[in-house]
């Protein structure tokens, strides 16, 4: 299992082009492109479309990595019980019956 920038960077290795050529497709700082690849800096919504348009990744599963990220570091953050998805999940399905 790897982090959302752990990810990333695998996917820029195995292409073979340095970060800063990335960085420069994305029209970023390489400094943020290496910023996110540590999981020093989170990504946004364009970052994660331009990945998936440079590496021919499907945008669902790149934003899917990069929130399961966001949600994981919030349970460690909170220092929450790992049972909380499971409450979540339901209250996902309740939430999405109610809008209809």
């Amino acid at each position: 299992m790897e982090t959302f920038g752990e990810y990333i960077r695998q996917l820029r290795i195995n292409t073979g082009l340095p970060l800063r050529k990335i960085a420069a497709q994305l029209d970023i700082d390489p400094s943020i492109l290496g910023r996110i690849e540590r999981d020093e800096r989170k990504a946004n919504k364009d970052f994660i479309l331009g990945v998936a348009k440079i590496f021919n990744q499907d945008e669902q599963e790149l934003y899917n990595r990069f929130l399961s990220d966001r949600i994981a570091y919030k349970i460690i953050d909170e220092n929450a019980d790992i049972k909380v998805l499971k409450v979540a999940e339901q209250k996902v399905e309740y939430l999405k019956s109610k809008a209809k």
